[in-house]
């Protein structure tokens, strides 16, 4: 029985020595929170922690993700583990690249396939050219107002959490956005697909849903998939959930420098002297 704890002893602190980021392949259906629940109780059951709760404030591994993904978006999640948590700013900034498969001539409340139908308009008039006229709107520097459905938050809470609770939420104002390219990869009224490349803050549901509008009808989200972020695309280096073990998030993961124990200490003396108020930002969303 000694032998076996320190095994597990051991590959627990293996697991807390890792540092860095690394992709996971997200699927459609649960929440990116829910998935990076099972993915941390999936790695502390390896290193033989079996009674881990999520709630706890102090946990035994810290770990985080880079940019929301929809729940019914699926591909490439970004995570951060250890100090890596800290790399994590870096990724909700930089640029992403997404497929999106969309309807035209149904709008819902959410902008995606999981809402309430709220509008339907006629499609017969809308071209592959016009489709792709329009598109050129919306690239480069942007302004877009994120759906009410989202990761954003009104006093601490999020968006889409109140309107489920049955409050009313205004629209957040339109921000600007960076959309790098867009391309129409196929055009079957009313089904088509886009591909996207954008920069952080970015919702492809606001933008299909724009679309919509821009073409005089409606659109929105059947299925959206991201196939990159950062360095990280979806058929090069997202893990899927059989390959989330120890071993190789190890292979997978791109270290990042750790602060010695000084570091760390001078670190808690500067912030004691200077305590500075962090708010939130809200994860960026698609």
């Amino acid at each position: 029985m000694a032998g076996a704890s320190t095994v597990q002893n051991g590959s627990l602190s293996k697991l807390q020595s890792l540092h860095g980021i690394f992709a996971i392949h997200k699927k459609k259906g649960p929440t990116s929170a829910d998935v990076l629940n099972t993915l941390k109780k999936t790695l502390l059951k390896e290193a033989g922690v079996t009674n881990f709760n999520p709630r706890k404030r102090k946990q035994p591994l810290k770990i985080g993700h880079g940019g929301t993904l929809d729940s019914n978006a699926s591909g490439v999640l970004v995570v951060g583990i250890g100090e890596g948590t800290k790399m994590l700013t870096t990724m909700l900034a930089g640029s992403k690249k997404y497929t999106a498969f969309g309807e035209l001539g149904k709008a819902t409340d959410t902008l995606d396939v999981t809402g309430n139908v709220v509008e339907e308009k006629s499609y017969d008039h809308i071209t592959k050219e016009a489709f792709e006229e329009k598109m050129k709107q919306f690239t480069g520097e942007i302004m877009q107002v994120p759906p009410l459905y989202s990761a954003l938050k009104k006093d601490g809470k999020r968006m889409s959490v109140l309107l489920k609770q049955g409050q009313e939420v205004e629209a957040k104002p339109a921000r600007p956005v960076t959309v790098y390219s867009l391309s129409l990869e196929d055009f079957s009224p009313p089904l088509f697909t886009i591909d996207v490349e954008c920069g952080g803050g970015f919702y492809v549901r606001s933008l299909i849903n724009d679309l919509g509008k821009a073409l005089s009808s409606c659109a929105h989200i059947k299925e959206l998939t991201r196939t990159k972020q950062g360095q990280f695309t979806l058929e090069e280096h997202a893990l899927k959930e059989d390959r989330w073990t120890l071993t190789d998030i190890s292979q997978a993961l791109q270290p990042c420098p750790v602060p010695s124990a000084s570091e760390k200490n001078a670190k808690k003396a500067k912030s004691k002297h200077n305590p500075t108020t962090s708010e939130s930002k809200g994860g960026d969303g698609d």
